[in-house]
């Protein structure tokens, strides 16, 4: 008779699979609480300690670790020698193995977990036993996600067997599965040690979407969410209307959502291209809205919008006069969901917003490697700023002068941003010199200088950057300072009675 081990900590369909297992022959060995289960459903089993001839102690840590076990499932049948010393040992085979793993991810999400609940859903048996199974898969059929049940079942109503394809297919995702298990549990104790740059990093991602293409239509993409869900992500998002996501919609989103955590006030973002083309803040979400869209007016068509409030009815009637990708927000009233949602291709998604701050790091691929840092969510406040030139900002350019810097960070360098209280109104963006991005961002803004300021991401190596800016109306620059012709800048900036602070700290990004 053939044997089958099963173990479970999910006990979703394991009723009615061990059920038809025995109609195809199998004699079931079983555990603990998945025991109990089957025995209360009337399957027939044979507790673990019957097989190995000792029994479970240490609170069930000791249990499956024992060599009738292990023999049974890693002995192979092609080779006299294992098969004679099993005989010698009394040793079964053991042909199948269904087993999932404790919860140690959903353990350790819960609120106020302890270290002692983490360590005790660690599991040591489960995965010896997978593995072992699935390094035999040559005579082993393993099984570790119930979704695979209906596929075995099928193979041996057919042809009393699993094929050879079946088993390796099984055999991987097991090792896929341990291992994403093991790297779980690294991330949490070397959290928990605080080691900052391991000699390893194991990181372990959840298939969210296989995804039609990638940046281009001969580039395959899929999406892939972290393990251990953040609330304030793309990856989070919950879609309510409209297509399907595609790899460049989550890349802008993305950086929409990065921008959207700098403002406390309601806010608007429009992105196109991983740049923005328009910030806005006001008193309501819908005059944010306003802000962001007259600051481009050109440029929004076709964007990514995130508004850190409630889309209302006013609002979605400003936003349905244009062609939208996609609009991330908290909430969607009723209304407003009902006229947005005509557009069948425009794509709604709400998240959390109230953890938006978390501290998160970032990974980003280079051939052949990963570069790992912190997020920037350094935030510096215009009561840090310094003063380096003979005029003072006026408390109205010390709000633009905060407000375009929030902005800048977000730009890609080199980076220009002319920004007024309430709205950027001119960006330069990833230009090979700071002056080009320069004339690019007072070229946009022409129309819009009123009360505008200019902040810039980095250093002005030449004071080129800010006579032009001086000559174009801008009366007030925030820059980080620390260029060894800092000098030269503020020397410039005295000329033309421009105010300029130095805020301590670099914004690039790349």
């Amino acid at each position: 008779m053939k044997r089958a081990l099963i173990s479970v900590s999910d006990k979703n369909g394991i009723v009615s699979f061990s059920d038809k297992l025995i109609e195809n022959g199998f004699e079931i060995i079983s555990t603990g609480g998945t025991k109990k289960v089957l025995d209360e459903a009337g399957v027939k089993t044979i507790s673990i300690d019957e097989v190995t001839g000792f029994p479970e102690m240490m609170d069930g840590r000791v249990k499956t670790l024992h060599p009738k076990i292990h023999g049974g499932l890693l002995g192979r049948r092609d080779l006299i020698s294992h098969m004679e010393a099993m005989d010698a040992h009394d040793i079964q085979p053991i042909d199948l193995v269904c087993v999932n793993l404790y919860p140690f991810k959903e353990t350790i999400l819960k609120k106020e977990v302890t270290e002692a609940d983490a360590i005790e859903n660690i599991d040591i048996g489960g995965p010896s036993m997978l593995r072992s199974a699935a390094k035999n898969f040559a005579a082993v059929t393993v099984v570790v996600d119930p979704l695979d049940y209906e596929t075995v079942l099928q193979e041996f109503a057919e042809n009393n067997e699993t094929s050879l394809a079946t088993r390796k297919n099984l055999a991987a995702k097991v090792f896929r599965h341990t291992a994403a298990y093991d790297a779980l549990i690294a991330e949490y104790l070397t959290a928990a040690v605080k080691v900052a740059e391991p000699e390893k990093l194991t990181l372990t991602y959840d298939l969210k979407q296989t995804l039609r293409y990638g940046e281009n239509s001969h580039q395959k993409a899929a999406f892939y969410q972290d393990a251990i869900p953040v609330s304030y992500s793309i990856a989070s998002g919950k879609q309510l209307h409209g297509k399907e996501l595609s790899y460049n919609n989550i890349k802008d989103a993305d950086a929409a959502l990065r921008i959207a955590r700098e403002f406390s006030e309601p806010t608007v973002v429009a992105l196109k291209h991983m740049n923005p083309c328009g910030i806005g803040t006001g008193k309501t979400i819908f005059e944010a809205y306003n802000y962001a869209y007259e600051a481009d007016p050109v440029s929004i068509f076709g964007g990514i919008i995130v508004a850190n409030r409630e889309v209302d009815l006013a609002t979605a009637e400003k936003m349905h006069e244009l062609f939208l990708e996609i609009i991330i927000a908290p909430s969607f009233s009723a209304e407003a969901f009902e006229l947005l949602s005509k557009k069948k291709n425009l794509r709604l998604l709400t998240l959390d917003f109230s953890n938006s701050n978390s501290e998160q790091v970032e990974i980003v691929s280079v051939l052949g490697g990963l570069l790992f840092q912190d997020q920037d969510i350094l935030t510096e406040k215009a009561e840090g700023y310094e003063v380096v030139t003979d005029r003072q900002p006026t408390k109205e350019e010390l709000k633009a002068l905060e407000f375009a810097w929030k902005a800048v960070k977000h730009v890609k360098s080199n980076a220009i941003v002319v920004a007024n209280q309430h709205q950027t109104v001119g960006i330069g963006a990833g230009q090979m010199n700071r002056v080009g991005s320069v004339k690019i961002a007072l070229e946009q803004a022409a129309d819009k200088m009123i009360g505008a300021v200019l902040a810039s991401d980095a250093y002005f190596p030449m004071d080129d950057s800010v006579e032009y800016a001086a000559e174009h109306g801008i009366k007030a620059i925030v820059q980080p300072g620390g260029s060894i012709r800092d000098k030269d800048s503020i020397a410039m900036a005295n000329k033309y009675g421009v105010a300029m602070v130095f805020t301590g700290g670099r914004h690039f990004r790349h």
